[in-house]
Formats: structure tokens, C-alpha cells, sequence
């Protein structure tokens, strides 16, 4: 019978893996947190590990995995960011990610988070809070049907972004590396980002983080979006300098953003930080800015999304124990 260390779970998640182990012939532990120095003890004795991790996996981790036999490590999520892919395979553990876990969720999360923008809801909320009822030109909207939207990135989250941007009957312009066929039913692609911003009134980011792209949201970046525009980040807090985006914020040169990952959160999210003091100076400017919502990682938190990455995590550790490989290596 194989042996599979479950790292990081929580109470809502094991529901689901008790429905996945009654017809495999699989036992499942749970250890705390997530994979670290502190706990790598903890797997001796287990075949396979399946995590959530937004902390390093560091270099000096993957030897001693492979010394306690281990051949794989499943993310249960789409990013992989978090490992370095060429030690793992030096070490010949096969790293797996759930590629898909419900790109839907994260797309009418990131459509929600533009609209309470556009349609300037915390500032009604505000005004409806002191009960001043006014109707008034700062809390005025424009239409999103009449708007262009920018999609950078058009794999699976993007498309479903792109496609419930079509159906307000906006016109949706896109950038990818990798341009396909399915987007270009969608939107319309452009031939840099630079084309992408300059246009787009709402600019919505959906990329994985990579050495390349490390702040390629920068100040200078940020100075060609078209004034007055919309930034939604729903991919990866690395690949946006958030000092420079709270600069442009200040001047009122954008709009405003909706950041639902912030490139220091790995120590905060997603923790209980409500009775301890934050000395993440950038993050409380983040928290505290008027024209900057700010969400947890939290887009693809929906009841299909917590399922899929659980059970496909588990389902890519059995496959690479039992077939030495996995469909969804990223290695």
C-alpha cells in the first residue's frame, strides 16, 4: 500500500480526500504546514507528497527527498513558481502542478473586482455608510460595454476572462507569448503588452511568474497605460513593482487596481493576522489605499476549485508512483 504525506491541509479539504482514498488502495497523512526544513523529517517512510506551498522549496530540500526515497512532489496549484525545476530533476523528483482547477473561478473573480472599481463601489458603500444618499458625479460609472480590455496572457484563465468580457459586449484586445487559435474567437491580439496598454481601459493579468518577468509591472511600465485605466492583478504579486503602482495610483494616473496577490504575501496569507501588527511597511500602504482592493490569493477560492486541486494533486502523485510519470509534470 503507497503512502502519501499531505501537506498544509485544512478541515474543508479532507471531505475530498477521504472520498478519493475509498477506491484507491492508499493511506494519506497529514502533516502541518507547509514543506520546510522544519518538517522534511516528517515524510520518511511515506512514497509520495502533495502540497500547497507559497514558501521556497530550497535547493538543499530536494537531496534529502530523494534520500528518503521520494520520486515526486504534487502542487495543488497552477503556479509553480515556488520550486527550482532543474535541482528537482538533478535529483530525479518529478514535480507536478494542477494546471487547471477551475480557470472560471478566477475569471468572474477577476470581472468582479474590475466592476466594484469601475462602478466605484467603495465609494458609494462610503457615502451609503454615512447615509448620504446623494447621487453625485465622483460616484458616477462608465460602461464596461463601452470600454477595450486588455488580457495579458490568453491560456485557460485568460480565454474565460476574455469571453465574459465579450459578453458585456466589450471590445477585448489580447497579448500572449503563445498566441492560439480558440482566443482569437475571443479578442483581438496586439503585438506587445505596450500595444495592450496604451489601448485598454481595464488591463487584466493573467501570467505565471518567471525569472523574466520579475517587476515588469515597473514605474516606467505603468507611465504607458492610458490614463484613467483600470490594472487587475489575478496572476502572481512578482511580476508587479508595487511601490511603482501605488506612485502612478497617487498621481492619478490610473484609476485603479484590484490586487488579489501582492508579491510579499507569502508570510501573511493566507494566515490570522487580525490581532498582530503588520511591519510589511508596502503592505499596509497596499491595505490602507483607497483606490488599490486588495484580496487575499483568493480568486479561484470557490467549492469546485477546492476539490479539483486536492483531488488532482492526489491523482498526479498515484500516477507518477505507479507509472513513473504524470501528465502533469512541469519538469
Amino acid at each position: 500500500m503507497y503512502k502519501i504525506a499531505v501537506f498544509n491541509v485544512r478541515e474543508e479539504e479532507i471531505p475530498y480526500i477521504n472520498e478519493w482514498i475509498v477506491d484507491k488502495d492508499v493511506e494519506v497523512g497529514y502533516i502541518d504546514g507547509q514543506l520546510s526544513m522544519d518538517n522534511i523529517h516528517m515524510v520518511e517512510g511515506y512514497d509520495g507528497i502533495s502540497t500547497l506551498q507559497n514558501t521556497k522549496v530550497t535547493a538543499e530540500m530536494y537531496p534529502i527527498l530523494k534520500g528518503y526515497g521520494i520520486k515526486q512532489i504534487a502542487q495543488r496549484t497552477a503556479g509553480f513558481d515556488n520550486y527550482d525545476l532543474e535541482i528537482a530533476s538533478a535529483n530525479d523528483i518529478i514535480i507536478s502542478n494542477v494546471p487547471s482547477y477551475s480557470p472560471e473561478s478566477i475569471a468572474e473573480f477577476s470581472l468582479t473586482a474590475a466592476l466594484m472599481i469601475v462602478r466605484k463601489m467603495r465609494m458609494i458603500e462610503a457615502q451609503t455608510d454615512k447615509q448620504d444618499f446623494r447621487w453625485i458625479p465622483p460616484i458616477r460609472a462608465k460602461l464596461v460595454q463601452e470600454m477595450t480590455i486588455g488580457i495579458i496572457g490568453t491560456g485557460l484563465i485568460g480565454r474565460k476572462t476574455a469571453a465574459l468580457y465579450k459578453g458585456f459586449g466589450a471590445h477585448v484586445i489580447g497579448y500572449d507569448l503563445y498566441p492560439n487559435d480558440e482566443a482569437k474567437t475571443l479578442l483581438e491580439y496586439r503585438d506587445s503588452i505596450e500595444d495592450i496598454i496604451q489601448e485598454a481601459d481595464i488591463v487584466s493579468l493573467h501570467i505565471p511568474a518567471t525569472e523574466d518577468n520579475y517587476h515588469q509591472f515597473d514605474l516606467e511600465l505603468f507611465k504607458k497605460f492610458k490614463k484613467g485605466a483600470v490594472f487587475i492583478n489575478a496572476a502572481r504579486g512578482s511580476i508587479v513593482d508595487t511601490e511603482a503602482l501605488i506612485h502612478v495610483l497617487d498621481e492619478g494616473w490610473l484609476a485603479g487596481a484590484a490586487l488579489d496577490t501582492y508579491e510579499n504575501e507569502s508570510i501573511y496569507v493566507p494566515e490570522d493576522f487580525r490581532n498582530v501588527k503588520i511591519e510589511d511597511e508596502l503592505f499596509v500602504k497596499v491595505l490602507n489605499h483607497d483606490k488599490i482592493l486588495y484580496t487575499p490569493h483568493i480568486a479561484y477560492y470557490t467549492d469546485v476549485s477546492v476539490r479539483n486541486m486536492m483531488v488532482t494533486s492526489l491523482d498526479s502523485t498515484l500516477e507518477v508512483l505507479e507509472t513513473g510519470t504524470t501528465v502533469n509534470k512541469v519538469n
